[in-house]
């Protein structure tokens, strides 16, 4: 399913080693898409926190943990380790699609070309989690996590958007927790406008 370089193998069994529980896997997983792609999670768990549908792996010598909904966008990707002096960290090799329903690829297109590039302007990004019975979930990061502006960011700009350029989308969810991240609440300068307005 997926496979770690040396470099990975090696620094994972290091904090392993490090840590005091000694039944420790690799939990990956995928928490959504954003604008670089997937978004993975990693975390060590201990044999009570497996679930019973997970999948183990042996990936070199390392206990691998899936859990079933990010099986499919995990198989054939390679995982490294990288220490330099521009970056540093687990980087993922993943040749899966970002999206395989059409909907939902043509909705990242509009995010991606669209919106993300205006709302960037203003320090933010919006993310695309799912596409179901044609409502589009999205979430709002950066600069437009608990903006002022938010809403009409949303129902003005992106909603437009996203309607405009995939007709069959009948609805858009803002699945953001404004009350977290850098600047929950914020509230604008007197005449603020939304990055589309």
């Amino acid at each position: 399913m997926l496979t770690l370089t040396e470099a990975a193998s090696k620094k994972v069994r290091a904090i392993m080693e490090a840590e005091e529980q000694k039944d420790l896997a690799l939990r990956v997983a995928i928490r959504g898409r954003g604008p670089g792609g997937f978004q993975y999670d990693i975390q060590f768990v201990g044999e009570s926190e497996r679930g019973a549908d997970d999948t183990v792996i042996d990936a070199g010598g390392v206990r691998v943990v899936v859990d079933p909904e990010s099986a499919p966008n995990l198989k054939g990707v390679t995982i490294d380790y990288v220490d330099g002096v521009y970056e540093s960290g687990f980087k993922f090799d993943n040749p899966n699609s970002l999206w395989t329903n059409p909907k939902a690829q043509a909705v990242q297109d509009v995010i991606d070309t669209q919106i993300n590039p205006g709302v960037a302007a203003h320090g933010g990004n919006v993310s695309l989690l799912d596409v179901k019975d044609d409502i589009a979930y999205i979430a709002l990061g950066g600069g437009c996590q608990g903006c002022g502006m938010a809403d009409v960011t949303l129902k003005q700009g992106i909603e437009v958007m996203i309607k405009e350029a995939v007709p069959e989308i009948r609805q858009i969810i803002d699945r953001t927790d404004h009350a977290s991240g850098n600047n929950p609440f914020f509230q604008p300068a007197k005449g603020g406008q939304s990055p589309f307005g």
